[in-house]
């Protein structure tokens, strides 16, 4: 079974996302804040890390580029989702070490589809 850390403070989008992921069989471990997502993506090693970028404690940029700097986790792909979609954003987060970026609001069959590439 493939795991997934998604980083999400929002109650209302990290539970219909972890649903959507646990209906397709994806085990999801969802940290609230960014110094709960590092240690979670440290202690997990999952296959994915889905990260929003405006957190509690520690900042999704912040966040990524610990995760991408660290031995233990460089190799996990980042999905950052993030309504901080501006181009500005998009290039911090791809410098910071993201693999891709959705913005919100998303299109849940979209995101999943986009998730499931990345899982391979």
């Amino acid at each position: 079974m493939k795991k997934i850390v998604m980083i999400e403070d929002s109650k209302v989008l990290g539970t219909a996302l972890s649903g959507a992921l646990k209906v397709e069989g994806i085990e999801v471990h969802w940290a609230k804040n960014g110094v709960e997502g590092v240690a979670a993506a440290k202690q997990i090693k999952p296959d994915l890390i889905l990260l929003d970028l405006m957190l509690p404690k520690l900042s999704g940029f912040d966040v990524c580029k610990l995760l991408k700097t660290d031995n233990a986790t460089w190799r996990i792909p980042v999905i950052i989702m993030s309504t901080l979609s501006d181009p500005e954003s998009q290039d911090r987060a791809k410098e910071a070490g993201a693999d891709y970026f959705i913005p919100k609001p998303y299109d849940l069959a979209d995101t999943l589809q986009e998730i499931k590439k990345h899982l391979q």
